[in-house]
């Protein structure tokens, strides 16, 4: 019996240790998607929404198309490279945009400071822009850092459109010269 005793106690001792290997490996092994805490889901239409969102105008377009054609598995790889999300995001995402066909919609662009005639503190150019109007024999010469071809010809626009106030006030505001010979430059203009 004593010579049973020492197998026995290896059997006993193997098996103890592959049931502890086999629980630690149980425990690395990924979850189920039964065992995985639940996230917070959102509607297929709002991933459809922003799925949308993600993608420019051609894009969008030939997403569209590759689902209008069946090749799910390329309209899956165009999400992908175009968004940079995972393959499971990007197969969510297509077939929320082919359960719910979303328009295209431009993003929005940033708004752009508006040029007003009517600003205070003009921007000085790291050049000097001249201005030469002439009538005749009679010939003036503006020079400025604070002018430049767009507020120049904004400043003409006005002296041509007959407002000749605003455009002299401007010239004055863009320039180191008086009223009174901005206004002389402008009346040269007026043709």
């Amino acid at each position: 019996m004593e010579a049973l005793l020492v197998p026995v106690l290896i059997l006993v001792l193997v098996g103890v240790v592959v049931v502890l290997a086999a629980r630690a490996l149980g425990r690395r092994r990924p979850r189920s998607p039964q065992e995985e805490p639940a996230q917070p889901a959102r509607s297929s239409a709002e991933l459809a929404r922003a799925a949308a969102a993600k993608l420019d105008q051609e894009q969008h377009r030939r997403l569209y198309a590759l689902i209008a054609q069946g090749q799910a598995m390329a309209a899956i790889k165009l999400y992908l490279e175009a968004t940079g999300e995972g393959l499971r995001a990007s197969r969510d995402a297509v077939g929320a945009l082919a359960a719910h066909p979303q328009p295209y919609r431009p993003k929005p662009a940033p708004e752009q400071p508006a040029h007003d005639d009517d600003d205070d503190t003009p921007q000085r150019f790291p050049y000097r822009y001249r201005a030469i109007a002439s009538k005749g024999e009679v010939t003036r010469e503006v020079s400025s850092n604070m002018l430049n071809d767009e507020i120049y010809g904004r400043i003409r626009t006005l002296a041509r459109s007959g407002d000749t106030e605003a455009a002299a006030a401007a010239l004055t505001r863009h320039s180191d010269i008086s009223l009174k010979q901005a206004q002389e430059f402008i009346a040269l203009l007026e043709d």
